[in-house]
């Protein structure tokens, strides 16, 4: 009997895609030849403002980091060729984390190859069988896969409900291990983590938190350092996860924590343990961007001056812009259909922006995502602002 091949029977059922690609308004996988700056190049030559980015600072393409990243691989080469746990760390590893917990205000940090791998490998070695993972229910992908490698119970609240993850907790043992885990910064809304709120129900109910401040880091609290700074809480908050890709203007993760918690990782979050470690260019370049981003705070000052530029503006052009507090603007559409074709006339007209639908967002609050960097001008901000404006009338979306 032939063999019947299954997979591609399965995988070809899916045809979503197709089906807006037949539409013409698929909006994703569109290459860029250029850096990621304020204005990039498209590879069909097409020069685009470019608001879809999350180079916060605008150091993705900073000679400074490129030149950190050639003489490191001058030195070390292109790649480590294994794991930290073996023959993959280096002492540029080491000087990095160094400069990391100091930066966050933790005993140690420890470094891995992605940010995704950070929250699959600390969040599934800290759920045990008999514990507990409290998420936000919009809360980033990597964080729902790290719990649900773990073998703790899985409880979801209602997104920066504190009552709902108070009704959670008051279920559990005490005694129970008990992590919560919240984005800083979420990617989508733009709103910020109660976390004072957090840290309440955290020393009533005997629980844990860590933070994934991949969008905080280098946005708000004191030179950059993240929300638990924003807020005070740095001595209060147990663990505080970042990125290279976004800030940093690299690609990495680390976790910072107890001197106990990050030994206990260090031997058990098989992401680290079992993925090559990070390429020495990668590493070098997010080391020289922690550097810029305490010697330059202008840089975050202009940040925050575009930010509530283009807020107000989008406020005053009667954009539905939601509870954001940070440079990621949401203009919510409330129809996939609608933003999926309001991406692809802003592309035409110039301006790149990304569309984010289920399942990132529930169906009734997909958007599209508007970020700043602190390389943008206000003149830019308001020629993007002006052109999807027209836009948004055009497809009545907004009044």
């Amino acid at each position: 009997m032939a063999k019947t091949n299954l997979l591609n029977e399965m995988c070809a059922k899916y045809t979503t895609a197709q089906d807006v690609k037949a539409m013409g308004i698929y909006p994703y996988y569109r290459p860029i030849s250029s850096g990621q700056d304020p204005v990039v190049t498209m590879a069909s030559g097409q020069k685009v403002l470019m608001f879809g980015s999350n180079s916060y600072l605008g150091l993705s393409d900073d000679p400074r980091l490129k030149e950190a990243a050639i003489e490191a691989v001058r030195k070390y080469g292109s790649s480590c060729s294994g794991s930290r746990f073996l023959n993959g760390t280096l002492d540029l590893h080491e000087e990095l984390e160094a400069k990391l917990a100091k930066f966050v205000g933790k005993e140690e940090a420890v470094t891995y190859s992605t940010g995704f791998q950070v929250n699959l490998g600390v969040i599934s070695a800290l759920a045990p069988r008999g514990g507990f993972v409290f998420l936000d229910a919009l809360d980033h992908a990597c964080i729902i896969d790290g719990a649900r490698l773990g073998f703790s119970e899985v409880r979801k609240f209602a997104h920066n409900d504190m009552d709902a993850l108070e009704r959670k907790l008051r279920l559990t043992p005490r005694n129970a291990i008990k992590l919560i885990v919240v984005d800083g910064v979420y990617s989508m809304e733009g709103d910020i983590a109660p976390l004072p709120r957090i840290v309440e129900l955290c020393d009533k109910y005997n629980a844990s938190v860590m933070v994934d401040d991949a969008h905080g880091l280098g946005v708000i609290g004191e030179n950059g350092s993240g929300t638990a700074s924003h807020y005070g809480l740095t001595d209060q908050t147990d663990l505080i996860m970042g990125t290279f890709s976004k800030s940093f203007g690299s690609l990495g993760g680390f976790i910072a924590g107890s001197h106990e918690v990050l030994n206990y990782l260090k031997h058990n979050s098989r992401t680290l343990i079992f993925s090559a470690s990070m390429t020495p260019a990668a590493a070098a370049a997010a080391s020289k961007a922690l550097d810029i981003m305490i010697e330059e705070p202008e840089r975050r000052e202009h940040l925050w001056e575009v930010t509530r530029h283009a807020q107000k503006a989008f406020k005053d052009n009667g954009f539905d812009t939601g509870h954001t507090q940070s440079p990621i603007i949401p203009l919510f559409v409330r129809d996939t259909i609608k933003a999926m074709t309001a991406v692809k006339l802003a592309l035409e007209q110039g301006v790149f922006i990304t569309p984010v639908i289920e399942p990132a967002v529930p169906k009734k609050d997909v958007l599209i995502r508007f970020a700043l960097m602190a390389t943008h001008t206000v003149e830019q901000v308001d020629e993007a602002v002006d052109k999807l404006t027209k836009i948004f009338r055009q497809l009545e979306i907004i009044a």
